[in-house]
């Protein structure tokens, strides 16, 4: 009898010792914005290991619902139904930095190498909020689909969402809007596409790399390629940007 119960101490302990050891590890670039909610107590586990405790680490999810049970979107949905866009920004990223685990909580800003821990479901439910608010000009799919049409290029993808704007000099410059008075936070019928939400670029554009390259976004990967095959069918060439001066920090 001491045997059997010295066995079942010794299953338990290696199976939570293997779920800290899992524990990916973090790496530079992120956000700014500290979290405004506070972490759930961690659970504590029965003395005997049940089939809830199992589930518990599941990872599979099927269903577009939020994957923390004490996460809700009806802020952000607040935010952009009233058209109060600059709050629905904090907001996003206030759920970001929560969505990417205890660790970017505890920083205050989400590594570009924990993106990929945000799931699915979660990254599109916000996405759709974005595009059901705005008439489809906001959203981070909406991002991705204008990246991809500049083949990825960072310095054009910020030409056209608006994050740059011209010099007034005598060659063609541009340098990087001012946050936050120098954003658009109202939608209008000259408001760029892709404008919102925004991603902090100061420390590079791995975050946002990241984010746009999301599995929650493949169907929109799919589609802009879809598009150049058949404007090169129909023997339709992209245009390409004049040569320019840029400043290339990406300190907005």
């Amino acid at each position: 009898m001491a045997t059997t119960t010295s066995l079942q101490t010794l299953h338990r302990y290696r199976l939570h010792g293997r779920h800290k050891a899992d524990t990916p590890p973090s790496t530079f670039s992120g956000f700014f914005l500290k979290p405004t909610t506070t972490n759930p107590p961690s659970p504590s586990f029965p003395h005997k290991l049940s089939t809830a405790h199992v589930t518990l680490f599941s990872t599979t999810s099927t269903a577009a619902t939020p994957t923390s049970p004490t996460l809700s979107y009806d802020l952000l949905e607040q935010f952009l139904s009233s058209n109060d866009f600059r709050q629905a920004d904090e907001e996003t990223r206030r759920l970001l930095i929560v969505l990417a685990g205890e660790a970017a909580q505890k920083r205050g800003y989400v590594f570009f190498s924990e993106v990929q821990f945000i799931s699915e479901p979660d990254l599109q439910i916000i996405d759709r909020l974005w595009r059901q608010y705005s008439g489809n000009k906001y959203g981070y799919s909406v991002q991705k689909r204008i990246w991809e049409k500049v083949n990825k290029d960072f310095t054009k993808f910020f030409l056209k969402v608006g994050w740059m704007k011209k010099l007034d000099t005598e060659v063609e410059q541009y340098n990087y809007r001012s946050f936050p008075t120098e954003f658009i936070w109202e939608l209008k019928d000259d408001t760029p596409e892709g404008h919102l939400p925004l991603t902090n670029a100061l420390r590079g554009t791995q975050l946002l790399n990241s984010i746009l390259t999301h599995p929650a976004f493949q169907s929109t990967e799919d589609e802009t390629e879809n598009e150049e095959v058949s404007s090169q069918d129909s023997g339709q060439n992209p245009k390409l940007l004049s040569k320019r001066v840029f400043k290339t920090d990406y300190s907005f």
